[in-house]
């Protein structure tokens, strides 16, 4: 079939079956920071699907109707989901919501806060409490040495 004989309605069909967005099967841990992070996105999420539906031609358009109910789905589901998780601060245990610090074999240190998977953002110093790097520390003292990727890296501070 020659491409003329195919209609614009066709493409704007397509663009307006977004996939959804991928949920954890880990639990949603959720730092009070996060959580209120979460409420924000569900409040733009309904916001913009509303301002979608109140669109005059929403045929014109499908595709923003489509982003905003993916992404209200995509909220309520982690809203619902969220595990407020604040954990008794013990001194010197790296637990989920607190700030490590580690110092690897070359000397290189970094600092990272273990947080829950949608507040994450490693250039901001957070990780997802599943990442590896934090797996490989939870649970340790101050001093302790965790074995990541054949590396050793030591536990030099935790606040």
């Amino acid at each position: 079939m020659s491409v003329a004989f195919t209609r614009e309605e066709d493409y704007e069909a397509q663009a307006a079956n977004l996939p959804d967005r991928p949920v954890s099967a880990h639990p949603n841990l959720v730092t009070a920071s996060g959580l209120a992070a979460i409420e924000a996105a569900l409040a733009e999420a309904r916001a913009a699907y509303a301002a979608a539906q109140g669109q005059a031609d929403i045929s014109s358009d499908r595709t923003a109707m489509a982003r905003a109910t993916r992404d209200l789905r995509y909220w309520s589901a982690r809203r619902a989901s969220a595990q407020l998780t604040e954990p008794p601060v013990e001194d010197g245990v790296v637990q989920f919501g607190r700030t490590v610090e580690i110092e690897r074999e070359d000397g290189r240190r970094q600092a990272f806060r273990i947080v829950g998977e949608d507040e994450a953002d490693p250039a901001a110093g957070s990780i997802s409490y599943v990442a590896p790097l934090a797996r490989a520390v939870m649970g340790k003292v101050l001093g302790d040495v965790a074995l990541l990727n054949g590396d050793e890296v030591e536990i030099v501070g935790v606040r």
